[in-house]
């Protein structure tokens, strides 16, 4: 390979620097060589310089792969004497003369924003049930028939029924309106095991082709633990133990995959009795007592309804097509939610900074649970303010995307990476 080397170095790094590039390659000018090497040659020539760098030395490798056309190999020593590419500067000056900082490239982020914030808001409703309150108590200890996001993935199923995308938008972004008996009836409101009919098993089938704003939220509320897993079954058709090695969809498979999606791919189906069932599906309560028919509740959802309803003007796209979307929404949705779930109670038993106590106060279903200094077990935060809160923190870490680029360190100019 025919390379050319380059020497930003000063001071005694520029002799040092000088001695081994001329061993290996012809001067050019006074900080330029040329020559062809292999890459054996080359390797040895940078370990060389590394061996002898010091904070000063600067060289920088170019591989000139034709008449018009040098690729940056590495730089040992100082790169800040070099830009990305290994040109070196004419002139230095401290003013921000590109401002490069005033340029948005985020451009979903608002999207990114509002889908982790309003999937926080719905992503625990399932925690409303019977049987997940009683295992809170204690009370429950066998293992789970229905976990708790697949049941808030029917909950929400229930609330959006047969209207596209902007209908249920329209009707969330009323909070006055009377449509709390939604999430839960007859006919909208599908419970896996008790209700019959093989149609309305697969939940993204219909969310999907109706509504697809509402099937990319559902995803997340339905992954925000895990994501789900086709179940392996064995020579007659029953299901495996969960996690078995054979369970890896087929490659025919994957363009409708998630149409294929059932409460199995969540949670190992157990065969029990309809009575065990029922609780899992049953709201602890009634429906009055979910938090989607709070005010409170209500009235962050309708500001987010209404936002999404305005971007739906100008971003239309299926978002759950959109695999950065969507792999950034979950992120922020399971960072908020790890983080506000592990906000308990100080060492004089009081919520801990961050919370809202004021929301405790009259809720009777409870989304965790700790133990106060004394060691007794006692419900750490409401199903209502986790919601609120997880929702929240959701949103405050997809403000901050934009800034982890700025800050965190990371590998500039990799070239395996690039």
């Amino acid at each position: 390979m025919n390379v050319l080397f380059v020497s930003q170095c000063s001071k005694n790094a520029l002799k040092e620097s000088r001695r081994i590039l001329d061993q290996f390659a012809e001067r050019r000018g006074e900080r330029t060589w040329q020559t062809a090497i292999t890459l054996d040659g080359l390797n040895t020539l940078r370990k060389l310089l590394r061996k002898t760098a010091r904070k000063n030395t600067a060289v920088a490798c170019h591989w000139i792969r034709g008449k018009d056309h040098s690729e940056l190999m590495w730089i040992v020593g100082d790169a800040s004497q070099f830009n990305a590419k290994g040109a070196t500067p004419t002139n230095t000056t401290a003013r921000n003369v590109l401002r490069r900082e005033d340029e948005n490239d985020w451009h979903t982020l608002e999207t990114i924003r509002v889908l982790a914030q309003l999937a926080g808001l719905l992503h625990d409703l399932g925690k409303a049930s019977i049987a997940f309150q009683q295992r809170l108590k204690g009370l429950r200890t066998e293992k789970n028939l229905y976990r708790h996001e697949w049941v808030s993935l029917r909950l929400f199923q229930a609330f959006v029924g047969t209207d596209t995308d902007e209908q249920w938008l329209q009707r969330l972004a009323d909070e006055t309106a009377d449509d709390h008996e939604l999430w839960t009836s007859a006919g909208r409101y599908w419970r896996d095991g008790l209700d019959a009919g093989e149609e309305n098993r697969h939940p993204f089938r219909s969310l999907n082709a109706q509504a697809p704003l509402a099937a990319a939220l559902g995803w997340l509320v339905v992954t925000h633990h895990r994501l789900p897993l086709k179940p392996a079954r064995d020579s007659t058709g029953k299901q495996q133990w969960f996690g078995a090695r054979d369970e890896r969809p087929a490659l025919h498979e994957l363009p409708e995959l998630l149409s294929k999606v059932a409460h199995d791919w969540n949670e190992q189906a157990q065969d029990a009795e309809q009575k065990h069932k029922e609780a899992y599906w049953a709201i602890e309560g009634g429906t009055d007592s979910l938090p989607a028919v709070s005010p409170i509740w209500r009235k962050q959802a309708a500001k987010l309804a209404k936002r999404f309803l305005s971007l739906q003007q100008t971003h239309s796209e299926d978002w759950l097509d959109n695999p950065y979307v969507m792999h950034q929404a979950r992120l922020c949705l399971m960072l908020g939610d790890h983080h506000y779930s592990s906000l308990g109670l100080t060492a004089a038993d009081k919520p801990v900074a961050g919370r809202a106590p004021f929301l405790q106060a009259d809720q009777t279903l409870a989304a965790n649970t700790t133990y106060k200094k004394n060691g007794q077990r006692v419900v750490n935060q409401s199903l209502l303010e986790h919601l609120l809160g997880v929702a929240q923190g959701a949103a405050s870490i997809a403000h901050a995307l934009p800034g982890f680029e700025r800050y965190l360190p990371r590998l500039a100019n990799h070239r395996g990476l690039r």
